[in-house]
Order: structure tokens, then C-alpha cells, then sequence
């Protein structure tokens, strides 16, 4: 479990997977930023960490964010050595707000590393678009040994695997079909989730600051709407419920549930919405709302700041109040 801060230090916990109870705190990292935005925001093993032992964090630190590389400690498993912290990538971050933060091993074992667009409102300095800025991105690098190299396909031959993103939160690839999904928080109107299949060769442009959604935002210099990719759903901010921010989920693909097998769960963090979706790549079905289903017997969920997904596909809900509820058949 990732704690994105407590004032300025930000955890990453073991749990026991049935009890909840805390088994160690695997790892400490203080002195971060504390805007609303910032802390430790990610956490990736890597694919061969149970004979490697390594594993990657992102977060927010002297206005840069900061990808670093761990090693799990050789004399207790369940925690990570301090000492052996390698900064892997970093960049500054001009405003305190839309940071990105996730990071996860794609399917053909490369680290992906959703960028925000820096911040601020209506992306200011026009840097989603802009192939010559890492921000606003999804970025691709091979960190098979250190310092990382570019990935021989990488379509412009630097970092940047997508680009057009506001503040990617929470993407998630499917497991299954490694199927790549991407939750993007929206402007003033709408909020999207993004589809990539596993064939794709990137660079593919998600639209924003020329759209937010599949609405035009600011079109002003940008490229013909027939380059950009649009979202698969949207849906509007405000409204009552009010929603305001969407959080990406994963696709289930757990054993508990078989009838949810291939259905994708997101939410919306101010209304505390839970929906889902099926998709195959070019039809979407089965939409649900499933906030009333899931609403537990003990506590609340409120203000939903992430998904999980464990070992074995099971489903899990966080909120910003530092509860976790794991998804459970009636």
C-alpha cells in the first residue's frame, strides 16, 4: 500500500491481505512536497523483483518529480534498504498541481510513467502538445539496466510513448490483453477515460489542450481532430452528485467473481461514484453504476484517491481517508 504523505513523509506499507493489519512499513521517504497534489504517488515492482528485489517510486520532492529505484533489504523481505535508493529519472515541476505520479511495468517489461501537464489551468505553456516537453506525456523507458535507455520503438525516438494529457490519474494495464487504460482528469466540463490497445506502437495524441473530452477546449494551433484519439466515455463535471475528478481502475480479472471477468471499474472523487464499463477495443458495453452495490457495511467510502488490484486480480478501493475495501461477491 502506497501512503502518499503524513505532513512530508510518504509510506509504502505491507498489509495483511486478509486481516488488514499492518505487517511493516517496507519503506520511508521524507521531505516531500506537501501540496494537494504531491507526495509519493507511485509504486511499480519490477517483473523480476522476486529475484531482483527491485522496485520504483514516484514522487514529489523539491518541486521535481522523481522516479527512484529501490532494493528490497537482504536481511528482512518486508522491508526495503534505504541505502540503496538510484535516482532513475526527474523533472521539474513548474506548478504544485497535475503531477501524474503513476508508474507501472507495461507488458513488454518496459516502465511507463504517466506525466501531468505541470499544472496550473487550461495548460498555460501549451505543454501536452508539445514533443519537446516530457510533461503532459506518457513516457516509456527501459530501466533494465541504469541509467535507463530509450526503448528501440519509441515513436519519436526519446522518451514520450503518448502525448495531449491534462493529469493521467491512476491508468492501469489490463492484465490479461495488456491492454493499456487511462483516466484523465478534466478542465471545467468533462471527464474522460482513454483506451490503448496492447497492438499499439504509440504516438497516439489523447487531444488535450485542443479538447477536453471530445469537446473543443482550445483549439488554436492545434492539428486536425481526425490525428487526435478521443475517449471511449466521458462523462460531465458538477451536477448532483457533484463530480469533479475522475479515478482510473483496473480491469477485473480476478477468480472470486467470474461474471465481472474483463469489466473495467473507475470512479469519480467527488461524488464518490463507482462505475464500469466492458470494452473490446471497438464496442462499449454493460455501463453501470455500482455505487449503491458497493457500499460496505462498516464506514463509508468517501473521496476515492485510487483502485488495487493484488497478486491474484482481486479488486480493491481507497479512499483519502485512508480506508481500503477490498470488492467482494454478495
Amino acid at each position: 500500500m502506497v501512503e502518499q504523505r503524513s505532513s512530508s513523509t510518504g509510506r509504502v506499507k505491507i498489509l495483511d491481505r486478509t486481516s488488514g493489519a499492518l505487517v511493516s512499513t517496507f519503506l520511508s521517504i521524507s521531505g516531500l512536497n506537501t501540496g494537494s497534489e504531491q507526495g509519493l504517488l507511485g509504486l511499480a515492482f519490477d517483473p523480476d523483483y522476486a529475484n531482483n528485489g527491485y522496485f520504483f517510486v514516484n514522487y514529489t520532492q523539491n518541486s521535481r518529480t522523481f522516479v527512484t529505484r529501490y532494493q528490497r533489504s537482504n536481511l528482512n523481505p518486508q522491508l526495503a534498504d534505504p541505502g540503496s535508493a538510484q535516482v532513475v529519472f526527474s523533472i521539474s515541476q513548474p506548478f504544485s498541481n497535475h503531477n501524474g505520479g503513476w508508474i507501472a511495468f507495461g507488458p513488454d517489461g518496459y516502465l511507463y510513467i504517466a506525466m501531468g501537464d505541470g499544472g496550473s489551468a487550461g495548460d498555460p505553456a501549451n505543454r501536452a502538445q508539445n514533443l519537446n516537453d516530457l510533461l503532459g506525456k506518457m513516457l516509456r523507458i527501459d530501466v533494465g539496466s541504469l541509467p535507463y535507455s530509450i526503448p528501440v520503438g519509441n515513436p519519436f525516438g526519446d522518451e514520450i510513448w503518448s502525448y495531449g494529457l491534462r493529469n493521467p490519474w491512476r491508468p492501469s494495464f489490463d492484465r490479461s490483453s495488456g491492454d493499456l487504460w487511462i483516466a484523465d482528469v478534466g478542465q471545467n466540463s468533462w471527464e474522460e477515460v482513454n483506451f490503448q490497445p496492447a497492438s499499439s506502437s504509440g504516438g497516439t495524441n489523447w487531444g488535450w489542450r485542443c479538447y477536453e473530452g471530445n469537446n473543443p477546449f482550445n483549439t488554436s494551433g492545434c492539428p486536425s481532430p481526425s490525428t487526435l484519439e478521443f475517449p471511449i466515455w466521458e462523462y460531465s463535471r458538477g451536477g448532483s452528485p457533484f463530480r469533479c475528478s475522475v479515478t482510473g481502475g483496473y480491469v477485473y480479472r480476478g477468480s472470486a467473481i467470474p461474471s465481472l471477468d474483463g469489466t473495467y471499474f473507475f470512479a469519480d472523487y467527488c461524488s464518490d461514484q463507482i462505475w464500469s464499463l466492458k470494452y473490446d477495443g471497438t464496442t462499449l458495453s454493460e455501463f453501470t453504476e455500482r455505487t449503491g452495490e458497493l457500499a460496505p457495511t462498516v464506514g463509508s467510502i468517501d473521496s476515492i484517491s485510487s483502485f488495487g488490484e493484488d497478486y491474484f486480480g482481486e479488486l480493491y478501493i481507497c479512499d483519502i481517508g485512508g480506508e481500503i475495501y477490498k470488492v467482494i461477491s454478495n
